[in-house]
């Protein structure tokens, strides 16, 4: 098999998002426009990739540090011109050359595969994607001649009245044989309404050459979308969702509405989990089997056991074990662990904190730079004192203890294995196991009290 390189162009600022943020690293579905392309190019089997950066391109590279060379266009004078930046790494190399846009997310590895596998069996010089357009107007047109094969492809700008009619427009993808693609870049000239250097010209120099220049076209126009807007990013997210969650619900996974479920591309999730509406998941999660997520649900790079239930909560960057109750309303915030058959309940947040397993903290609590043992019951109202607002510190609470509703635990403190906290207690000092402590003032009634204070006044 020939050696398969790939030219990813993504050089434009895309002065059309209004961003600081270079174009291509705006996030579909929770990854970037160019990690998706790139991630594609992978997967059909790439030897070599090249993105083709501009200026300032400098978080571009670092998004994709580890998964391709990088060359600079210096000037944008257009998309040949992008191309040829990449002439010495690649001109004296025999194969194929992909030549893709770093804006298109949601061009499908199995597309391009297929435009490959075209390429060769036509034994064509180059390939370009194309896709049927109810409106094609902004695109170039692909002019195919009596055997099907490409005749040209004409830009908007510079296509006659009659070419402008035509349906099948330029996809913006192509498939070179890598030593044409060179030989014919040298003879691409700026002669055109916007005096750039079009890679499409390419097509044509092939074709006065004598060479044979084909075009595959795939059935879904929406891999074709390029993002150069707000609005078209929204829109290329709105079709990835749709894809994650049919593939999800594929694999045995329970999507109540898809339409009002939000999973990024990264996301696992076992079979039999039901998802209900309002429900974000996003990062390097992943979800066993059996769970029920929702509604309105976020959680971003967690990983759940089995079994476990998350309603109307938040998580973030922690563990949560199997056979979990989580809410309704917590906040699990970042390194925490919950280890299995522990519950969570309403209005009770946890940070930097470990639960064994069996414990509870079933409501209104605040746990934080917290060692929580297993089968600890936490009561109502009850908080780690963990900030004295200079420093953190660590309140450990060993196994089986029972901590009474409105109790406060100063850290640093350690409650003993066993042990009892009264409610409504202060506690300033290490308590042992199978103690009772009690740290409240002693209650004095003054009968009568409102009765001569009524007097008084």
């Amino acid at each position: 098999m020939s050696k398969r390189y790939v030219i990813v162009l993504a050089a434009g600022q895309g002065t059309r998002m209004k961003s600081k943020l270079y174009k291509v690293l705006h996030p579909v579905c929770g990854k970037s426009m160019v990690k998706h392309v790139i991630d594609g190019m992978k997967e059909v089997g790439a030897d070599q990739i090249i993105t083709v950066v501009g200026h300032g391109a400098d978080q571009v590279k670092e998004e994709l540090r580890n998964d391709c060379d990088f060359v600079l266009q210096e000037q944008q004078l257009g998309t040949a011109h992008a191309v040829m930046q990449a002439k010495d790494l690649l001109q004296d190399k025999q194969g194929l050359t992909l030549v893709v846009c770093g804006d298109t997310p949601l061009l499908r590895a199995g597309t391009i595969q297929a435009l490959m596998d075209y390429h060769i069996q036509e034994g064509a010089k180059a390939t370009v994607l194309t896709a049927i357009a109810d409106d094609p107007t902004g695109y170039g047109r692909v002019i195919r001649n009596d055997r099907g094969y490409v005749e040209k492809i004409v830009e908007q700008k510079d296509a006659t009245d009659e070419e402008r009619k035509v349906k099948e427009i330029n996809a913006g993808t192509y498939c070179f044989d890598n030593t044409a693609l060179f030989n014919a870049l040298e003879q691409v000239s700026n002669d055109n309404a916007q005096n750039e250097y079009y890679l499409p010209d390419v097509i044509e120099i092939l074709k006065e050459a004598g060479e044979t220049v084909t075009a595959y076209r795939t059935d879904d126009f929406n891999e074709t979308l390029g993002v150069n807007d707000r609005i078209a990013l929204a829109k290329a997210g709105k079709i990835m969702q749709q894809r994650i969650n049919e593939w999800h619900m594929r694999n045995g996974v329970t999507i109540v509405d898809p339409e009002q479920t939000y999973i990024d591309a990264s996301v696992q999730i076992g079979q039999d989990t039901v998802v209900y509406p309002g429900t974000i998941l996003k990062g390097n999660t992943s979800i066993g089997d059996d769970c029920v997520i929702g509604p309105n649900t976020e959680i971003v790079n967690c990983s759940i056991g089995n079994k476990t239930t998350v309603r109307q909560s938040v998580a973030f960057d922690s563990e949560i074990g199997a056979t979990v109750q989580i809410g309704p309303f917590a906040h699990i915030r970042p390194q925490s662990m919950i280890h299995d058959e522990v519950k969570i309940g309403n209005f009770v947040e946890i940070k930097k904190a470990e639960f064994g397993k069996g414990s509870k903290a079933s409501h209104l609590s605040y746990i934080g730079d917290a060692e929580v043992g297993s089968n600890v019951n936490i009561g109502c109202g009850s908080i780690t004192v963990n900030y004295d607002g200079v420093n953190k510190f660590k309140t450990k609470i060993n196994d089986g203890a029972f901590i009474g509703c409105n109790s406060n635990l100063v850290a640093p403190v350690e409650v003993g294995e066993g042990a009892y906290i009264a409610a409504g207690s202060t506690i300033t000092s290490d308590v042992p196991g199978n103690a009772l402590s009690i740290a409240r003032a002693r209650q004095v009634n003054k009968e009568n009290y409102i009765n001569k204070r009524i007097k008084k006044d």
